[in-house]
């Protein structure tokens, strides 16, 4: 009897439980919901996620908080996602980095990549490879006959051990089968800097960062890593197209803390797939040499889950140590 007593209390505990949640997802979103961008404002990350706050503004009736808690290459805006209360309002613009290479080049992220769950991509961000125009090179078949000629003696720059610059140069290397030296800056600006000046000889990084370098003729573009062309060089081809497999375009999308309610991800994926549709937002990345993309969930993690394979094997490949 005693019993019986109590799985009728505790079936009435956890009816009230699962109650309570229907309630809460469908009064979602009642107040307004952070984004938290794991960088600095004013990168790429920071103005895709704001173009995207302003839009889902007006789909889901509240504002979007968009808050940067940049360092430790992202993991330290990671880490406050990942232990936020899985309620719905915090999310976390998520970069290649947090869940796709920074665990096999961090031995301690202070976080479980797995405690995010994908919720929608929102951009590609496709890169190019890009050469000091003082090489003389045009098109990416002298590239590599140009380096192999001449092993260990090309170099490239990249933004840091372990940025998307690093790791696409390294793909190169492996599937191009080239020797080229790796040097490390601290940021994309400096990398930038001694690129253009003749410091280092080539680099493959988003298309935006080096546009005005490739109109005033100082760098020369040889091969977007997209299988597609992209608008803002129509005329520059994939480089899969020549290095059978190469394909490395950042991804970015949203995640949010393990344990939010999958009636809330599923309206949140919704509402970005609406706005990634939207004129003005597709307008406004493009001019940044940046696709707007969304897709569901589930689409979502077998990207996570590819990418990760992917860049593992690249990082091991290379001998990268993790710190």
């Amino acid at each position: 009897m005693k019993i019986s007593i109590f799985s009728k209390a505790f079936a009435m505990a956890v009816s009230v439980m699962l109650l309570t949640g229907v309630v809460h997802a469908q009064q979602w979103p009642s107040k307004p919901i952070k984004m938290v961008v794991p960088f600095a404002p004013g990168g790429g990350a920071d103005i895709t996620a704001r173009v995207y706050a302003d839009a889902l503004q007006k789909i889901l009736g509240q504002s979007i908080v968009v808050e940067n808690k940049a360092g430790a290459g992202g993991a330290i805006g990671a880490n406050s996602v990942a232990s936020s209360s899985p309620d719905g309002y915090t999310f976390l613009y998520t970069t290649p980095g947090q869940q796709m290479t920074l665990p096999f080049l961090v031995k301690k992220l202070g976080y479980d990549p797995d405690a995010l769950i994908p919720v929608s991509q929102v951009s590609l961000a496709p890169s190019v490879l890009v050469v000091n125009s003082q090489l003389g090179i045009k098109n990416i078949d002298q590239f590599i006959s140009y380096a192999k000629s001449r092993p260990g003696k090309l170099s490239f720059v990249s933004a840091g051990i372990g940025s998307s610059s690093h790791l696409n140069g390294e793909l190169l290397k492996n599937l191009a089968k080239i020797d080229v030296e790796h040097i490390p800056y601290k940021g994309t600006g400096e990398a930038l800097r001694d690129l253009v000046g003749g410091m280092g000889d080539f680099s493959i990084d988003t298309v935006g960062i080096y546009t005005a370098y490739i109109k005033d003729g100082r760098l020369t573009p040889l091969g977007v890593t997209t299988p597609f062309a992209v608008d803002i060089l129509p005329n520059v081809h994939p480089l899969n197209k020549t290095i059978s497999g190469f394909d490395a375009s950042p991804v970015n999308y949203i995640t949010a803390p393990r344990g939010t309610p999958d009636d809330i991800v599923r309206r949140m994926s919704a509402a970005l797939n609406q706005a990634a549709k939207e004129s003005h937002v597709k307008s406004t990345l493009a001019a940044q040499g940046i696709v707007a993309v969304a897709n569901t969930p589930e689409e979502m993690k077998t990207i996570v889950e590819k990418e990760r394979r992917r860049w593992k094997g690249v990082i091991e490949e290379a001998g990268i140590q993790a710190q």
